[in-house]
């Protein structure tokens, strides 16, 4: 009987799941500077394009240069909080600059600066309950408590608002999401997690190479309380949500994602792996033969719906 209704949830989940949409929403802010402009912008078109590339049928919305204004940013979300629907997915990727006056972070843009808590109301009438906020600008660790819920994603490139400085983080971001490297339980899907590790190892490794100090740190909490941290896990409780949190497609992967006959068996897949991502986490807290019995049950039905995947 258990067994019967682990599978019935499970085929719910699959169900459910092939009708959802994902919302991507990258926004370049102001670069004050030309060299700023350029690269702010040049990042958020490489998002596009490979997001493009590697979801068809996401809904895709790019904004950058004199498109990102506040006003057209509010306009987006808004029209999201519309369209999307309970089981979808909503990802916002901000890239620029950002300020902090011990109250509230400020993400700059052409014209009027639009604050967290602005942003944050408004991201919280999107019904979509899978939501992914990745702030890549300076002073952004200001703007984490502005944006944290409860299984919200949350990831700043700074630990706080006091970090100034134009930030790296959305480079290695960028590559995190087309570099098989960053994919490093070689299931040919990145997550929110695989992407962060990625670009905050090496970010850091830029300053060190670089012989800088280093002006940034990365941080990630998806528990909707507390701080964020460097390197999630069990122990600290954070990177469960994030760690299951599919961004984009590698090789194989994508190809099946554009393929109906495969859809059912990818996204089967994908919640296979995000049940033995939560076992993992719930394994200090149960007999160990039980751990081994359910991890043994969730790894056959792997291996048989991989091999599916690949005939």
């Amino acid at each position: 009987m258990g067994c019967d209704l682990r599978r019935l949830a499970i085929l719910f989940a699959v169900v459910s799941s092939l009708r959802a949409d994902t919302f991507y929403l990258t926004v370049a802010g102001l670069g004050d500077e030309p060299d700023y402009e350029q690269r702010f912008s040049g990042w958020a078109k490489d998002l596009d394009k490979l997001l493009r590339a590697s979801e068809p049928g996401a809904k895709i919305t790019t904004l950058s240069g004199g498109e990102a204004t506040k006003a057209n940013l509010e306009a987006r979300l808004r029209e999201i909080a519309k369209q999307a629907k309970p089981d979808d997915s909503f990802i916002l990727m901000m890239i620029g600059h950002g300020t902090f006056d011990e109250i509230d972070y400020k993400f700059n843009l052409p014209g009027p600066d639009i604050s967290a808590t602005e942003m944050s109301a408004l991201l919280d009438k999107i019904p979509a309950s899978h939501q992914l906020v990745v702030n890549m600008t300076s002073a952004s660790g200001g703007s984490l408590i502005g944006f944290e819920k409860p299984k919200r994603v949350v990831i700043t490139a700074t630990k706080s608002g006091t970090e100034k400085n134009a930030t790296v983080f959305a480079r290695y971001w960028v590559e995190a999401l087309r570099d098989p490297a960053a994919d490093t339980d070689k299931n040919e899907v990145i997550t929110a997690l695989e992407a962060f590790r990625y670009a905050e190892q090496k970010t850091a490794k830029f300053f060190e190479t670089q012989n800088r100090l280093a002006t940034e740190h990365a941080l990630i909490e998806d528990t909707g309380k507390g701080e964020g941290v460097k390197a999630p896990s069990p122990e600290n409780g954070q990177g469960l949500i994030a760690g299951r949190f599919p961004l984009v497609h590698l090789g194989a992967a994508a190809a099946q994602a554009r393929d109906p006959e495969k859809q059912k068996l990818l996204a089967h897949k994908e919640e296979l792996e995000s049940a033995i991502d939560e076992l993992k986490y719930r394994k200090a807290s149960m007999p160990l033969s039980e751990y081994r019995r359910q991890l043994s049950q969730y790894l056959v039905e792997l291996a048989k719906t991989q091999e599916a995947l690949d005939k």
